[in-house]
């Protein structure tokens, strides 16, 4: 049994994965974070320094799923600290802010970087934040949708203010990356059998599966230093 808000270090796991986040500075990364790891907000928010990690334990399809999620820092000084933490990602959520135009404008970059250092297989999603903020909207839905779609990565318009599909994001990464492991572990069991390697490909799934959040007095969420 779980005790206080930090959950059991006995609790079982199934499932350790890694998650960045990843944008320009002040985008609300570090808010989304907090709104997904420990459902709060902070409206005296500073800027990231470095690289700070929070985990949440989550349940999918009966698995026990840890997301530790990382809150890479959007300053250029910092890109060389955080090229380092790309490697072992299997999803990002690349944030822009829907009420600055130059956010969305430097996601391709921040997207060819993402594919230079990460995986090759890594669940990518693309997330315009700040909707509360729609009366500023700089960047029209169309757009970010368009994009997506070309470059194949998911999409969704947030607000972690509001708390508005922050736990829909998370949830169709998680559960993405999750149906691949999954596709892979059939496969390699079917590829061993014919004496074949196992692979990661595998199609796109777009919807994601039914996912059940733990409790707060269950949930793991940590901080560095």
């Amino acid at each position: 049994m779980a005790s206080g808000g930090y959950g059991d270090a006995s609790q079982k796991v199934d499932y350790v994965f890694k998650v960045v986040l990843i944008g320009d500075s002040a985008v609300g990364k570090s808010q989304i974070l907090s709104r997904f790891a420990r459902n709060e907000f902070s409206l005296d928010s500073k800027a990231t320094i470095g690289v700070e990690f929070q985990t949440r334990t989550l349940v999918i399809q009966h698995k026990s799923v840890k997301a530790q999620i990382w809150d890479t820092a959007g300053q250029e000084r910092y890109r060389a600290v955080t090229s380092a933490y790309y490697r072992g990602a299997v999803g990002a959520m690349l944030v822009y802010d829907i009420t600055k135009r130059p956010t969305f404008d430097h996601i391709p970059r921040w997207l060819d970087e993402l594919r230079a250092h990460a995986d090759k297989n890594i669940v990518i999603i693309l997330i315009g934040n700040k909707t509360d903020l729609g009366d500023q909207r700089a960047v029209p839905t169309e757009d970010a949708k368009e994009f997506a779609q070309k470059e194949g990565l998911f999409f969704l318009e947030t607000s972690a203010l509001e708390a508005t599909n922050v736990e829909e994001a998370f949830l169709t990464v998680l559960t993405e990356i999750f149906n691949i492991v999954n596709k892979k572990n059939l496969a390699a069991g079917d590829d061993q059998a014919n004496g074949n390697p196992a692979s990661l490909a595998g199609k796109k799934i777009l919807v994601p599966g039914p996912a059940q959040v733990i409790p707060e007095k269950n949930r793991m969420c940590c901080r560095s230093s």
